[in-house]
């Protein structure tokens, strides 16, 4: 995949995609970054989708399954727990 991927693409990418992709299990957020492989940023630009918990494919349900790329962008599934707004 040696196509250039812009920063602009993906925000466009996540807001055509974002309802979607929240009413998915365990998903608590969406965001653009580097994807990473074996903890290693790759430097590749992605859809991150962040989820309380990563779960095997096998223990979740079809519509619940996040795509590895979503109109040939990659997406990156970051497991970051629960998130929890502050009031200030």
């Amino acid at each position: 995949m040696g196509t250039c991927i812009g920063v602009e693409e993906i925000k466009a990418l996540k807001s055509k995609y974002e309802d979607e992709l929240l009413k998915k299990k365990n998903v608590v957020g969406l965001g653009i970054g580097y994807k990473e492989t074996n903890g290693q940023e790759t430097g590749q630009l992605s859809l991150i989708v962040m989820v309380r918990k990563k779960e095997p494919p096998s223990q979740l349900d079809a519509r619940d399954l996040i795509p590895s790329q979503i109109e040939g962008i990659p997406v990156d599934v970051k497991e970051v727990g629960e998130l929890v707004a502050l009031s200030s």
